[in-house]
């Protein structure tokens, strides 16, 4: 498999990045985990507007899935070559109004349905493409589902937002490389089902005995460096910060 990071600042965009986007490939599929502000537009530095396959968003923070209505107009208004088919999105109940609302212009209340297959997510396992897939509900304010993706004997689990829970640590058992959200500085911000902290996210990584952690989502606000060291010292695999454009081997 084949990861980009296409966009990993948390809350809102940085000077330097997009909020959260990232692509997965294998045999020639693309899915798309998250869409945040921003995405879109880094996006067509590494695929096609219309190369994408898949799409899966964690839960319905604007900070996770607002540019699908920058996605819908490309998709619903397509200038050349025709409206294509209809691309899975495989989100929380709720997905198509949620991004019918945020859009608040579309030509009927079922437009979005005519560009996006929206499938809901629960709980469980399922096939996306060439991608065995396992979701798991984790820790936030709204429905939100942590992922995990398998091909050829690899594995990478990506945790969308959450809070520490056991439901993350099953889900990232073993795998290859674990993108954690570390919004949060240990010793200064303390909710509860709301982030992790870089610490916490080392913590998760190190029960889970994953390969490899990629820290993201970290606000313009947070110092990334301290987070990862947060991390370093309960984690002692190897571990980084993501940064746009990084692609990864799994």
């Amino acid at each position: 498999m084949k990861l980009t990071v296409v966009g990993c600042s948390g809350s809102f965009p940085s000077a330097g990045s997009a909020c959260s986007s990232y692509l997965v490939e294998a045999d020639g599929f693309r899915l798309l985990l998250d869409m945040g502000n921003g995405a879109l537009g880094e996006l067509q530095r590494h695929v096609g507007l219309y190369d994408l396959d898949a799409i899966f968003l964690s839960h319905l923070h604007a900070d996770h899935c607002i540019d699908m209505c920058a996605y819908f107009v490309v998709r619903y208004y397509r200038h050349d070559g025709g409206r294509p088919a209809p691309i899975p999105v495989h989100g929380p109940e709720g997905t198509e109004q949620r991004l019918t609302t945020a859009h608040a212009d579309t030509p009927s209340e079922h437009a979005m349905s005519e560009v996006f297959d929206f499938h809901t997510l629960k709980p469980g396992s399922f096939e996306i493409g060439p991608f065995s897939v396992r979701t798991e509900k984790v820790c936030h304010p709204v429905d939100t589902f942590a992922i995990r993706i398998e091909h050829g004997g690899r594995s990478l689990a990506y945790s969308g937002d959450t809070g520490t829970c056991e439901a993350l640590d099953e889900l990232a058992e073993g795998v290859d490389l674990f993108l954690c959200e570390a919004s949060f500085v240990h010793g200064k911000e303390d909710i509860p089902d709301l982030h992790l902290n870089g610490r916490e996210a080392g913590e998760t990584a190190a029960r889970a005995g994953v390969g490899r952690l990629v820290l993201t989502h970290i606000p313009p606000w947070t110092d990334a460096d301290r987070n990862l060291a947060d991390a370093r010292t309960v984690f002692h695999g190897p571990a980084e910060v993501a940064v746009p454009g990084a692609v990864y081997e799994v």
